[in-house]
């Protein structure tokens, strides 16, 4: 059992198990609102790593991650929706522990 977040599950080898931000809609620079269904063009993602499998070394549970949607597969836990990743498909990491001399992203 992953003692972070409760689930009854162990990742393996480089794998992350994320839960994507609930606030999907998007704000233009004036204020309107911009659903998450609108096309636009390739557009990464944030979420926040709630498990991490023994060979992750740049995420750590509770560190936000962004990736690319399109390299996400979905797995449904206990009612809850997740997104398990390999560690290679995570484009950025931001965390509080972030030195600060840093951008506080991990490229």
């Amino acid at each position: 059992m992953d003692s972070t977040s409760g689930l009854p599950v162990r990742l393996l080898h480089d794998r992350l198990l994320v839960r994507e931000d609930a606030d999907s809609e998007r704000r233009s620079a004036a204020g309107i609102v911009i659903p998450a269904t609108a096309a636009m063009g390739r557009r990464l993602h944030w979420a926040e790593a709630v498990g991490v499998g023994p060979l992750v070394r740049s995420v750590v549970a509770g560190d936000r991650v962004m990736f690319d949607p399109e390299d996400k597969a979905e797995v449904e836990m206990q009612g809850r929706t997740f997104i398990l990743l390999r560690e290679r498909d995570i484009h950025a990491v931001a965390a509080k522990r972030v030195d600060n001399d840093g951008t506080g992203l991990y490229l």
